[in-house]
């Protein structure tokens, strides 16, 4: 290792302190509501370094609205995080999709004409449960798009206060995931089944890779149609460590039950619909982060236990990941009865309160009085952790 000159080695530790560590990546992903449980960490953070600069930022599903705004935002760390919490303190299920009366026994009524319709020309094209032109107009007030551009991202870029961020989107076409980057010297990668693509990022991005299946219409990029970034996206953290991060924080919204609460049965009898739509979403949104940090980890200690001439190039990665101290999904029934009626009608008929998890609801749950509990619980687990996080951000190597 090299040494640092005289009063470099102080100088860059300060350096650190104010802005962060100049390889330093954070990884936001999905969840649907749940996405304002890392909002709660976020503000932990911005109360201990409020001038704290992330070079990269990838996000996917919801946790690409935040890594739209982080990457985007024109102020300070604790501005940009402090517009992030009214975001979510103020959402309400209004502003992500339309939930009168009108609009979704209009929606159910044209998936129903199309499943009877025997696929004959002039069907109606259904393309989505709900209409989510609400959130589309709500990102692009947030966000303060011009023409639908992210402007703020190229004005970090050129600042040097951002180096690189990325969105990743599912092809619905070809079934493969492609990540959206705009950042400075940024190259294109490919793998199976991945893929990524410069652009510069708008909207639309943003309303792709949160489009969760079946339930928000897909968006279109270019010649073709994308949805939830989470549905094939095998490695989460591949984004940040292709951008060049090698100190990385990873959010997770699932929570880590112990053996006994895993073998605890959700619900009596046949599983309602909702229960299993829980247990799919689940593996694509909040399963997969968890397993790819376990590779990294491995690959961590196997590459310790070689001689540096030895490695390929390949150093270990500094990663923490920071999940729920409780079950995300159970704190979601206490906050049902808040749902626009007719709504509420449609996702009790899916049988959200046949279920004592009901994970289907947290991801829709677009309440104000649950997402603010989200945020509080990210907080406070944030602050349980701060020995760490405080460590592993001021590390000087």
């Amino acid at each position: 290792m090299k040494r640092d000159p005289p009063g470099h080695a102080e100088e860059r530790s300060q350096a650190i302190h104010a802005h962060g560590p100049r390889d330093l990546g954070i990884v936001m992903g999905g969840g649907g509501a749940r996405a304002a449980y890392q909002i709660g960490f976020l503000r932990f953070l911005a109360k201990h370094f409020p001038e704290l600069q992330i070079p990269y930022i990838t996000g996917v599903s919801a946790g690409a609205i935040n890594a739209a705004l982080l990457a985007s935002h024109h102020g300070t760390f604790r501005q940009a995080v402090d517009e992030l919490s009214q975001l979510w303190a103020n959402l309400t299920v209004e502003d992500v999709f339309r939930v009168d009366t009108r609009s979704l026994t209009a929606n159910g009524m044209r998936w129903l004409m199309q499943l009877v319709s025997g696929g004959i020309r002039g069907a109606p094209r259904v393309r989505g449960l709900v209409d989510t032109r609400p959130l589309h107009e709500y990102l692009t007030e947030v966000l303060h798009a011009a023409d639908g551009e992210l402007t703020g991202i190229q004005y970090n870029l050129e600042r040097d206060r951002l180096k690189a961020v990325a969105l990743t989107t599912t092809n619905y076409s070809t079934g493969r995931s492609v990540t959206w980057v705009q950042g400075a010297h940024i190259s294109e990668w490919e793998r199976p089944q991945r893929k990524a693509h410069r652009a510069i990022l708008t909207v639309d991005h943003v309303m792709a890779s949160a489009a969760l299946p079946l339930l928000f219409p897909a968006i279109q990029l270019g010649d073709a149609w994308y949805g939830d970034g989470g549905i094939r996206l095998a490695a989460p953290l591949s984004p940040a460590l292709h951008l060049g991060a090698r100190r990385i924080i990873a959010i997770s919204t699932r929570y880590d039950r112990s053996a006994e609460e895993a073998e605890e049965h959700s619900g009596q009898g046949y599983p309602p619909p909702a229960q299993v739509a829980g247990v799919l979403l689940n593996s694509i949104f909040l399963d997969l982060l968890d397993h790819d940090a376990l590779r990294l980890e491995q690959l961590n200690r196997l590459l310790a236990d070689l001689p540096r001439d030895k490695r390929r190039d390949l150093e270990p990665v500094r990663l923490l990941t920071l999940r729920p101290s409780c079950d995300l999904g159970d704190l979601a029934r206490e906050h049902e009865a808040q749902l626009p009626k007719a709504f509420r009608f449609l996702t009790r008929g899916l049988g959200t309160t046949q279920t004592r998890s009901p994970d289907f609801l947290s991801l829709i749950l677009f309440q104000p009085d649950y997402l603010k509990t989200l945020i509080e619980v990210g907080e406070a687990d944030a602050m349980a952790q701060s020995n760490n996080i405080l460590q592993f951000l001021n590390e000087n190597t």
